[in-house]
């Protein structure tokens, strides 16, 4: 017998002249596309069960160099899996079986196309022959996902001819999810039963871990069509970082060389570096004398966008001219404001425009600058007046809480509507703790299965900011969280609703049970027994949300705190809150 990866076939078996069994050749097959996403740098994969996935499924698990996690519910899984690859930078496998557990995938297939995220998802399908002729859990899967892969393909069942290209149909596969604009991949894979089949010896590859092919980057990247010397300096402007805006510290360099202000979104890596980020803009530029005052010459978007209204509103009617960079192949001008649109990788463009910082000369002499941060040290101030004065949790003061307890070095995860809103317009930045929020298409989907994915490859502890509608959306996201080994500490504000439509048109424009009926749609589920029952350890807290995480932390696992809020409340100390701000700026 000889054993390659964690496969045993027989010596025997491999030197016989006979052909191999339909069953075997899909198995060799499956471990044929395993053992090159392997070699590609591939570190994750993500099964859900099911019985026409048998092939790969079994591959998937006998590779031992794999980190393999199970998870019951398609759609979570691909967002267990979406989170793996925010950490890693590498695609994460999904393995689903066919009919609509294939269409379960959709939704983190359309988050990691918009926020760039690279998966490889495996839908198993059947035969040709047992397509349209009533077979049980046979849809059409050619092309499920539309328009948001970077390349989908059904290969058929694998036979012996195709062998030859078992290789590079996988490496090809990593190659497109990890190209200039990375995303998802989809394999339409086919198998005939019987399903169970002996893996023999694998098509060669290539010498030692190297994959089959891979994708070489563009010749080495021009030098920016921008100059900061020569077309930034001596110009009022304002940098608004958002996700995937490149390094921070050679942007918090070269905002420090131009004299101009950086607002940020929490996932920006320039929100971690010390004293960058001007905080509260969101408050402060909803006074109409501040946002006049501040109006810029230029506008340097990076990145995605931010999660506030008004910042992208002010930005967009205050006349400058706007700069958009958010990396090759993205068009980031949700507003239509953009005068040029950089193509560069934003690694590239930050450091080499850092590496000319020393010869920039700041605005102003640095009182734009200066200006912008006494106006933002105001706006804190002033917010930090505020929650200082409420005696219950409240829903900014939980944010804060969060963020501030987590060690260094931990990541955290918030959910879309209020909490990403709360993180990035109350708290300030400069800590070590790195924010992820699904921000691609801004859904409340699989926000608990991606932070336990995300606590899944960073082996680090994690936070994760969630309102309960989006807690009760993905709770199947705590199915087996507790024995993967993670520390999650998940921060449910249990507000009975959708408190974010409290803030919108719709709150004042219906009557109350309306309103309650279509946008509030309260619960009335007690979520700590619902988060018990999918096994964390949950509890409400009452008194220092702080302490209590301190204390979740501290002992591991996976762990729930409820914090109970009302959306009346919460809509009111958001208004106190900007008042407040317009005050302090003003005077």
């Amino acid at each position: 017998m000889r054993q390659a990866h964690g496969w045993v076939w027989s010596d025997v078996g491999a030197m016989s002249d006979a052909a191999p069994r339909p069953q075997d050749t899909q198995a060799t097959f499956c471990a044929t596309l395993v053992d090159e996403w392997v070699r590609a740098g591939v570190e994750h994969a993500v099964i859900a069960p099911g019985s026409r996935s048998t092939p790969l499924a079994l591959a998937v698990a006998a590779d031992d160099r794999l980190q393999v996690h199970v998870h019951h519910d398609e759609r979570s899984a691909a967002f267990l899996a979406l989170g793996c690859a925010l950490v890693t930078g590498e695609p994460t496998v999904v393995v689903t079986t066919s009919g609509t557990g294939a269409v379960e995938v959709h939704p983190a297939v359309v988050e990691a196309d918009l926020a760039g995220v690279p998966l490889i998802v495996c839908t198993a399908d059947r035969p040709p022959e047992l397509i349209d002729v009533g077979a049980p859990q046979a849809i059409d899967q050619t092309h499920l996902f539309g328009r948001a892969t970077r390349w989908a393909h059904s290969p058929g069942v694998a036979d012996e001819g195709s062998r030859s290209r078992w290789r590079a149909l996988a490496a090809r596969a990593h190659a497109e999810a990890t190209g200039a604009r990375p995303g998802p991949v989809h394999l339409n894979l086919a198998f005939r039963e019987p399903l169970l089949g002996t893996v023999g010896p694998l098509p060669e590859a290539r010498p030692g871990e190297s994959p089959w092919t891979w994708r070489a980057p563009r010749s080495a990247p021009a030098e920016p069509v921008i100059d900061p010397v020569t077309d930034l300096q001596g110009r009022r402007g304002v940098i608004l970082a958002g996700p995937g805006s490149g390094p921070g510290e050679a942007l918090g360099a070269l905002a420090a060389a131009l004299g101009w202000p950086v607002v940020a979104a929490p996932q920006a890596p320039v929100w971690r570096v010390p004293r960058a980020v001007v905080p509260a803009a969101d408050a402060f530029l909803r006074d109409p004398a501040t946002a006049e005052a501040l109006r810029p010459e230029v506008v340097l978007h990076l990145g995605g966008p931010l999660a506030s209204r008004v910042v992208g509103e002010w930005a967009a009617a205050s006349g400058a001219t706007h700069l958009v960079a958010a990396g090759p192949g993205r068009w980031v001008d949700p507003h239509g404001v953009a005068a040029v649109v950089l193509d560069d990788d934003l690694d590239h463009l930050l450091t080499a425009w850092a590496a000319r910082a020393d010869g920039i000369r700041p605005v102003d002499g640095g009182a734009w600058l200066t200006r912008w941060q006494q106006v933002g040290a105001a706006a804190a101030a002033a917010v930090d007046e505020v929650l200082a004065g409420e005696s219950g949790p409240t829903e900014p003061g939980a944010a804060r809480s969060l963020l501030e307890a987590l060690p260094t070095g931990a990541r955290l995860v918030a959910s879309s509507s209020m909490p990403i809103r709360d993180l990035e317009w109350c708290c300030t930045g400069g800590h070590a703790v790195e924010v992820h929020a699904n921000r691609g298409a801004n859904g409340i989907d699989g926000v608990v299965s991606t932070a336990v994915g995300v606590a899944v490859a960073s082996g680090e502890p994690t936070g994760l900011l969630i309102g309960d509608v989006a807690f009760l959306h993905d709770v199947n996201g705590l199915l087996g969280a507790a024995r993967r080994g993670i520390d999650l500490v998940a921060v449910v504000v249990d507000n009975d609703g959708g408190g974010i439509f409290s803030f919108l048109p719709q709150a004042g424009a219906l009557t109350e049970d309306r309103f309650e009926q279509l946008f509030g749609t309260p619960h009335g589920l007690d979520l700590v027994a619902v988060a018990a029952a999918h096994g964390a350890a949950a509890q409400a807290v009452d008194g220092d949300l702080a302490d209590a995480v301190r204390a979740a932390v501290a002992a591991g696992g996976v762990q729930v705190l409820v914090v109970r809020t009302e959306r009346e409340a919460n809509r009111a100390l958001h208004a106190r809150i900007n008042e407040a701000v317009a005050q302090a700026v003003a005077g």
